[in-house]
């Protein structure tokens, strides 16, 4: 009777979470979102599709019985060969890509041929092992779920569904005045550069705003969607970062994700912080040998002659904390009304990571408005926005994952958590 009760439960509650995840698919009308939707209107992504075709994936494998006659070794042993195949899958794409930019080889078609026929056979495979894959990490992050007391009626709701697919891109817009992020519109993947740059161009034009298309790893909607990799640590971590969106949107933090930016950035801070620690709790139970190891600060000599300064040790370059002080000084710019100052500024800057070996393509308003909000970790594009310490600030003060998300979950604003933490 328990099993009936808690199967019907869990279909109650997919129905309800359906209907407001395609509500939250659809973005909301504003002037701001329909200035922009103008031009989206054609390429935007179809999440309803998306979703019912996803979950008629999840029923059938659910119906078969995947994976409860496997053993644990055995497990392991789908995963790690699903990732061995999806990594020769990326490697003969990017091989493909280069084969048909290359102006020097004539017959492109015959050059590929026998690419073709390898990423092929490597398709059939991946096809073969993703539900068998993908049940075997659902069930893993499940249960690290409930190990950590994140359950209702003694098991994770909604239970863990995810799909790993193309993922659409996400076209953000922010003010120019303010990093404000006015519209983010889900876009059909695939665009090419020059597209990418010409909707961008044509929006910042007609709406006096700082757009930009990014690509994303996930997506909170039912079963939720997330990015082909070959990282088994951020695949687990993600399937769990939109799992905790699926929890959260049953719950006032999550409803209220687009009410504010400092609700949005709370809901992001949050997941992040929930996918990362369920994250490491999957490897370190299941995959242990894919554990960090332990690691000891070692010290470097300075020789007591007279170095050639070339040849000292130099300090790595440190992305967040370069990303941190751009933030800031963009921040300031904009505070004072220089738009273009700041705007200049930040072609500068993004020229700059780019000589340090990180191709940001576009730095502007609406980067910051994006990235600004993911503040699981000081430094970076949040820049001094205090909304992602004060997340921090409550998960140390709380006693385990499962009391510090329970309790932000319930929260409405950020002055809420600012008197929590005080």
């Amino acid at each position: 009777m328990r099993s009936r009760i808690s199967t019907f439960l869990q279909w109650a509650l997919l129905v309800f979470l359906l209907s407001v995840l395609l509500v939250y698919s659809t973005p909301p009308f504003t002037d701001e979102t329909g200035q922009v939707r103008i031009f989206t209107r054609q390429i935007e992504f179809d999440y309803l599709e998306w979703m019912f075709d996803a979950l008629g994936v999840k029923l059938q494998t659910g119906a078969a019985g995947l994976p409860g006659y496997l053993d644990r070794e055995t497990r392991k042993e789908v995963v790690t060969e699903y990732l061995r195949v999806t990594q020769h899958i990326l490697e003969g794409e990017a091989a493909l890509q280069r084969i048909y930019a290359d102006a020097a080889i004539q017959d492109k078609d015959t050059a590929a041929a026998s690419l073709r026929a390898d990423l092929d056979k490597n398709y059939q495979r991946q096809k073969q092992l993703a539900p068998l894959a993908e049940a075997v990490l659902q069930e893993q992050v499940s249960q690290a779920l409930s190990d950590l007391r994140l359950t209702t009626l003694g098991q994770p709701i909604p239970s863990v569904l995810y799909h790993s697919t193309p993922l659409p891109d996400a076209l953000v817009v922010s003010k120019r005045d303010v990093i404000q992020q006015i519209a983010n519109i889900s876009i059909q993947p695939g665009l090419t550069v020059d597209e990418v740059e010409t909707l961008e161009s044509r929006i910042d034009q007609r709406t006096d705003a700082s757009s930009l298309v990014v690509p994303i790893g996930g997506v909170g909607v039912y079963p939720t969607m997330v990015m082909q990799t070959t990282s088994l640590s951020w695949l687990v971590d993600t399937i769990a970062h939109e799992w905790t969106h699926n929890y959260l949107t049953q719950r006032p933090l999550g409803m209220l994700y687009d009410a504010t930016p400092e609700l949005r950035t709370m809901n992001e801070t949050t997941a992040s912080i929930a996918g990362n620690e369920v994250g490491k709790y999957v490897i370190e139970h299941y995959y242990p040998e894919l554990a960090p190891k332990s690691w000891t600060p070692g010290l470097v000599s300075f020789p007591l002659d007279h170095p050639n300064p070339g040849d000292l040790p130099r300090p790595p370059f440190d992305f967040r904390a370069e990303m941190h002080l751009t933030r800031i000084t963009v921040d300031a710019l904009l505070a004072a009304g220089k738009v273009d100052e700041a705007e200049a500024y930040m072609v500068e800057r993004q020229q700059f990571f780019l000589k340090n070996g990180y191709l940001i393509r576009k730095l502007n308003q609406a980067y910051f408005a994006f990235y600004g909000a993911y503040a699981d970790v000081p430094g970076g594009a949040a820049g001094e926005d205090p909304v992602g310490p004060a997340v921090r600030a409550l998960r140390e003060q709380s006693a385990s994952l499962a009391d510090f998300v329970n309790r932000i979950a319930w929260m409405t604003s950020f002055e809420t958590l600012q008197k929590a933490v005080q």
